[in-house]
């Protein structure tokens, strides 16, 4: 028989349906918090947040580790582990009684949950160096469809019955563990595997001290990532909160923010980048970025976080572009553990963003604190941003043609 090519028609697709089961839950998960826990919005988003940290933290200590296991055995299994474990956390989450369960069912997700970093290193292994910036891009399309199509099927059904997202959701992402069973090809043969595996997430974080444009752009990543992470905890109750939006209005917002990175990364992108370079790509993309965090901020009306959302698609053009200058400086066998390593930075801002951000919006809305705008936690945000620019700007000086993305 044959062997499949691998192709980027596959990564795709393996990301494209894990991301459909996480949109699903994005607009009804904060509700189900509510009515399991009562009280307030502030006590929910302070749960909504820890529980996003208790996620992040198993992802931390387990994610470098499976992209280090990819680089000695193959990326096929690691992402197969991953879809099916994923699967079944989201049938578990439609049988908690209580919000401790739900810490139970996000700490097991978050021990499979590193089908994307395992993604990044197939997409590493087979696109040209010069080509990759574009390649990350359908990442990034895969991550706009299905925050189209999840969050907007998520709030309809959210509408109908609170748990039936969490059934779509669980189907979805088995569906997707099926499909790579069956259609997946490895993309790593076995000359060009690592010999070693690496052991702890504090030594796959070392790995990036090889690599030292790398380790700096994993700063700029860090703070830039607690930015989102913080809007994310808060996008469902703050707009509920703020403009009174239900279920259906916070999936269709959040199908918008998908639609603008599927034009984005998934086109534009593609023409962009190669035209402003790498370098230039990601500075321009973190100042889009600074932009949109204060029109969250200020809008006072729905109709402005719409376009908003417009303005702030065009950022997308950092975070492939960031992709590409690192893999640039990266050995062929150590991918899979220098992306690993970059979602154990994400995984950290994923444990601190959710807990600044729900507790600066908690303390935004206590009726303490009247003066204070219901928009602080996106001042905060861009306050990150800020700083995740000039991080980028200091670490792309003087990398000559690994910074300038040429190759």
């Amino acid at each position: 028989m044959k062997q499949r090519t691998p192709g980027l028609g596959f990564v795709f697709l393996v990301v494209l349906l894990d991301v459909l089961g996480f949109g699903l839950l994005v607009p009804v998960g904060p509700t189900l918090i509510k009515q399991l826990q009562g009280g307030t919005a502030g006590d929910a988003a302070t749960a909504v947040g820890w529980l996003g940290a208790t996620y992040a933290a198993m992802q931390f200590l387990c994610s470098p580790l499976l992209g280090a296991l990819s680089d000695r055995y193959g990326r096929r299994p690691l992402l197969l582990f991953s879809m099916f474990g994923s699967g079944v956390d989201y049938l578990a989450m439609t049988l908690v009684p209580s919000v401790p369960w739900f810490f139970v069912t996000r700490a097991l997700n978050g021990l499979t949950g590193a089908s994307v970093s395992v993604a990044s290193a197939y997409i590493a292994d087979i696109t040209a160096p010069e080509k990759r910036a574009g390649a990350f891009g359908i990442i990034g399309a895969a991550f706009g469809v299905g925050f189209v199509v999840g969050p907007v099927v998520g709030g309809l059904l959210g509408d109908l019955d609170i748990r039936y997202p969490f059934y779509a959701a669980a189907g979805m992402t088995l569906l997707n563990g099926l499909y790579g069973l069956f259609l997946l090809p490895e993309s790593l043969p076995p000359e060009r595997r690592s010999k070693r595996a690496i052991r702890n997430p504090m030594a796959a974080l070392a790995v990036l001290g090889q690599y030292p444009l790398a380790l700096r752009l994993a700063g700029a990543l860090f703070l830039v990532h607690t930015a989102q992470f913080a809007l994310h905890a808060t996008w469902a109750l703050y707009t509920e909160h703020r403009y009174g939006w239900g279920k259906s209005d916070i999936g269709m917002s959040l199908g918008a923010v998908g639609l603008g990175a599927i034009l984005v990364q998934g086109g534009l992108a593609r023409r962009i980048v190669p035209k402003l370079g790498e370098a230039r790509s990601l500075l321009v993309g973190l100042l889009i970025g600074i932009g949109a965090y204060l029109g969250y901020a200020l809008s006072s009306a729905g109709w402005g976080i719409y376009a908003t959302i417009a303005f702030a698609s065009l950022g997308g053009i950092a975070g492939p572009s960031c992709q590409a200058l690192i893999t640039r400086t990266v050995r062929g066998d150590q991918q899979g553990a220098v992306q690993g390593s970059l979602t154990s930075v994400q995984n950290l801002a994923n444990i601190v963003g959710p807990v600044l951000g729900a507790s600066v919006f908690a303390w935004s809305i206590d009726k303490a604190n009247a003066g204070v705008p219901p928009g602080s936690v996106y001042f905060v945000s861009a306050a990150l941003a800020v700083g995740s620019f000039l991080v980028a700007l200091w670490s792309l000086r003087g990398h000559g043609a690994a910074a300038s993305g040429k190759p």
